[in-house]
């Protein structure tokens, strides 16, 4: 087994109630990932890949542990064989003794799939993308102008995103009809120059 130092003294100055949980944690690791390496990182242990992927973290506080596997879809089989965290550190919530854990047979299962699971892309640390928010919806009148100037036209739908959302913002917030006339007056011809709505402190 690949044991680091650091982890043994880690565990040696866990509360007595502790010890006992953190040692079975460690050994089923090395038992269900034979190649598992072992390191402290934000001072506690973590266990991963051969290749340095975290698989799992274990931690000791003054009157709990916490164990946490790093696969999401690990995480949905503990929660719906009743393992849930109650929003403490970790995938079982406080865990005060061996028996808080899962089975062994479960338990090594889960590591390994853990495993096969960051291996392959998978990580905790990795936040999901958020879903683009969607453009406002662009003034008619707005439409209208742009339509009739076929460069303006073309410049805007090559427009990021981002340089569409400031004009339509603009031209949507105006209170008054006559300064959203203005508005779009002024944006059409920015827009057909190859300018965004700030042009002259960025660029699109």
């Amino acid at each position: 087994m690949r044991m680091d130092a650091r982890v043994d003294a880690y565990i040696a100055k866990a509360q007595p109630f502790a010890q006992p949980i953190l040692n079975h944690i460690r050994e089923t690791m090395h038992r269900a990932l034979p190649e598992v390496q072992e390191t402290i990182k934000w001072s506690m242990p973590f266990f991963t890949t051969p290749g340095g992927k975290i698989v799992a973290n274990m931690a000791a506080f003054k009157a709990h542990c916490s164990f946490g596997l790093w696969a999401s879809s690990v995480r949905t089989q503990l929660k719906e064989a009743g393992f849930e965290s109650d929003g403490s550190m970790g995938t079982l919530g406080r865990i005060t003794s061996v028996k808080d854990l899962p089975a062994d047979r479960m338990l090594l299962k889960l590591i390994k799939e853990a495993a096969v699971a960051v291996e392959g892309g998978e990580s905790l640390m990795k936040r999901k993308k958020a879903a683009p928010k969607a453009l406002p919806e662009i003034h008619p009148e707005f439409a209208a102008a742009l339509k009739k100037d076929k460069a303006a036209t073309k410049v805007y739908e090559a427009f990021s995103p981002s340089c569409k959302r400031e004009y339509l913002e603009w031209i949507n917030e105006a209170k008054r009809d006559a300064t959203r006339t203005t508005r779009i007056e002024q944006a059409v011809t920015w827009i057909a120059e190859g300018k965004q709505r700030n042009w002259k402190y960025q660029n699109c």
